[in-house]
């Protein structure tokens, strides 16, 4: 699997859970940007709801689109 270097990894948290898998999220600088889930946390069915912790993987093309790699506590 060839992975992407020019991916930009940031913390933030959901603001709102919108239809299709897709959130709203305040990253931590403060920006709000759409984020969707990766494969594997929709593979193991992780459920992220609003409040919750979660790192985004961002690339340097598009800053208000991400998608949510990992869930924290």
């Amino acid at each position: 699997m060839n992975q992407n270097k020019q991916t930009i990894r940031v913390s933030g948290q959901v603001i709102e859970a919108l239809p299709d898998a897709n959130f709203k999220v305040r990253l931590d600088d403060g920006r709000e940007i759409l984020a969707h889930l990766a494969g594997r946390l929709r593979m193991h069915r992780i459920r992220i709801l609003g409040g919750d912790k979660v790192t985004v993987e961002m690339t340097p093309y598009d800053e208000k689109r991400g998608r949510i790699v990992y869930r924290g506590k």
